[in-house]
């Protein structure tokens, strides 16, 4: 069967773009996968959006004449509740960005454009979608809550990254694997100024769909306070103070935010309360990075979160986890805990993803038959050197 062309509106005002569109999505474009429209202002958005009810995704700029982006995103649920919009702007703009999810927006991209991040995120976004209408086809033949809450996992998993990088001097690889249900883990990867990268694991408190919820929202918030603030305390302090300010449910999520320094080697952290990372030398010798104490975000405002860093040495390999790893527990209720998860890496393994998959092959032999009742993620970084 044929791949279904997945239509895309364009709302931007600068006239080039078309132009830079068709030529760096040709390939896409001639394989069927993808239909670009374009209009040049949110009125004429809005027509075409009436025009033609198969458009499923706007990825609209937020500074346009008649009518902005932000006023489109408003409008876009009058016309079809079920497109999905992703926000075009400014780098650091946090003000707009803020605004834009508020109003509705999946997701953002920043300028100048990142092609290859844009198609990431329409793939993301797409993705999203389908699942979306696959829950409400499903909603009315849904037997038992537990099949609704399969369908609320996939959503959630949906959202996470799915292409790592790989760089002549460093890797990064990443799972999930829920236990039951729907769960609050996540990890992110955020391509920074430089080069740099910044990345996050993090797990929020419950389970099931309101802590689902709560992780997109951290996940959003986190991911925009990544591009648009810069060192890690900082980052932990906005995303904290935006979540306690809306947070009747009393939820609150630990993360680890780190941003990683491919040239000099450089990992610059920060800890909500979360699991600290065990950093793994070439030689199998291995030890758990420092804590900054900071508490866990969501819970009170203007909290400080201090910073450390730490230099890796070509070979070193740093595996960011969540409590899933070292509280899995077997059929004798003993808890996996840090020594075994050090001693997978006395003999470290060749890559990050040979790394992310032998930590899941040790958690699943040791907890054998026993039930699991919390997500288990794991994030590795390996670096190899400076590149050259």
């Amino acid at each position: 069967m044929a791949e279904e062309i997945r239509k895309i509106l364009v709302v931007d005002d600068e006239p080039d773009l078309e132009n830079l569109v068709r030529q760096r999505m040709r390939r896409d474009i001639r394989a069927g996968r993808y239909e670009f429209t374009f209009a040049g202002n949110g009125v004429e958005a809005l027509e075409k959006l009436k025009a033609d009810p198969t458009l499923e995704m706007v990825l609209s700029d937020i500074n346009m004449p008649q009518m902005d982006g932000l006023t489109l995103l408003d409008q876009i649920p009058q016309v079809d509740p079920n497109v999905r919009a992703v926000i075009v702007s400014a780098y650091g703009d946090m003000k707009n960005i803020r605004t834009a999810m508020n109003r509705g927006a999946f997701d953002f991209i920043t300028k100048p454009i990142d092609f290859d991040d844009m198609k990431v995120t329409i793939d993301r976004t797409l993705r999203h979608l389908d699942l979306m209408r696959d829950a409400l086809r499903s909603r009315d033949q849904l037997v038992a809550v537990r099949r609704e809450i399969g369908v609320a996992h996939d959503i959630q998993k949906s959202i996470l990254p799915t292409v790592f990088p790989s760089k002549p001097g460093y890797q990064i690889f990443a799972d999930m694997v829920p236990a039951r249900g729907v769960g609050g883990d996540f990890y992110d990867i955020v391509q920074l100024d430089s080069g740099r990268i910044g990345l996050a694991i993090a797990d929020v408190s419950d389970k099931g769909v309101p802590a689902s919820l709560f992780m997109m929202a951290s996940r959003t918030l986190l991911k925009g306070a990544a591009i648009g603030t810069g060192a890690p305390g900082k980052v932990l302090e906005e995303v904290n103070d935006l979540l306690e300010q809306e947070n009747e449910a009393s939820m609150f999520v630990t993360v680890f935010y780190s941003i990683f320094d491919p040239e000099s080697g450089q990992l610059s952290y920060a800890n909500g309360g979360h699991n600290p990372p065990l950093l793994v030398h070439a030689d199998g010798s291995s030890e758990l990075l420092p804590q900054t104490g900071g508490m866990a975000l969501g819970v009170m405002p203007e909290l400080p979160y201090k910073e450390d860093s730490v230099h890796l040495a070509p070979g070193d390999v740093v595996v960011f986890y969540t409590d899933g790893v070292t509280e899995a527990e077997n059929e004798e209720s003993e808890a996996f805990e840090v020594e075994r998860l050090q001693a997978i890496f006395e003999n470290p393994p060749a890559n990050a993803k040979e790394a992310t998959a032998a930590v899941f092959e040790a958690v699943n032999d040791f907890a054998g038959s026993a039930d699991q009742f919390d997500d288990i993620t794991c994030l590795v970084l390996h670096y190899v050197g400076p590149s050259a």
